[in-house]
């Protein structure tokens, strides 16, 4: 009997298990959470590509200001992870800087992508 009541026990607590979710999906119930959430999951994405990308380079972050056009406060910024709001030109053009293209892709078709003052040289 007592061997009983530990399965109806467990049975009830794996039921329960089922039904309760984690706090990360109940905070993605709320949609101005889950908002938030994308946009920042977002940024936080670019963000630790374009780190990637700027480690693998050897270039000083004056230098690669040089070669992106962009200020070194803005490298700088991007490195330490106090850029709020990455533009996506600025992050052509480090990635450009570094070697890297950036192409958009649909069915077979693909755009690449460039800053206009990039065309002109």
């Amino acid at each position: 009997m007592d061997d009983y009541k530990i399965r109806i026990q467990e049975s009830n607590y794996y039921e329960k298990a089922k039904e309760s979710i984690s706090t990360f999906d109940r905070w993605m119930q709320d949609p101005e959470v889950a908002k938030g959430y994308q946009a920042e999951y977002r940024e936080f994405v670019l963000s630790e590509l374009l780190l990637a990308i700027m480690d693998n380079d050897e270039k000083s972050v004056r230098e690669l200001a040089k070669h992106a056009g962009i200020s070194a406060n803005t490298i700088q910024n991007i490195r330490s992870g106090h850029s709020k709001d990455m533009k996506l030109s600025n992050f052509i053009s480090v990635a450009k800087a570094c070697g890297y293209g950036l192409v958009l892709e649909k069915n077979g078709n693909r755009i690449p992508l460039t800053m206009p003052e990039q065309n002109a040289q």
